[in-house]
């Protein structure tokens, strides 16, 4: 692994943990009362799309950063429509 990917490994770890407290957060309460359906569902999208440029590519950190994005997006919509009161 050269010290580009390493980095873009590094990059994407950050982004991707961007989403955590969110999730735990909405989680813990039961309540996502107060989340965009809107907004993630576009977040979830791009993240797919992005997704599938990093496998056209072939590029690891790419692939890395947005499959781990997509699981939070996907586990953020679920708790969205689960406790949306």
């Amino acid at each position: 692994m050269t010290n580009v990917d390493m980095l873009g490994m590094l990059a994407g770890t950050m982004s991707s943990l961007v989403f955590l407290p969110q999730v735990i957060k909405t989680w813990r309460s039961k309540s996502a009362k107060d989340i965009s359906l809107l907004m993630f569902s576009f977040a979830t999208i791009s993240v797919i799309l992005w997704l599938a440029y990093g496998i056209m590519i072939k590029n690891g950190p790419v692939i890395y950063t947005n499959s781990c994005v997509l699981i939070l997006s996907v586990v953020m919509l679920y708790l969205k429509l689960k406790y949306n009161k």
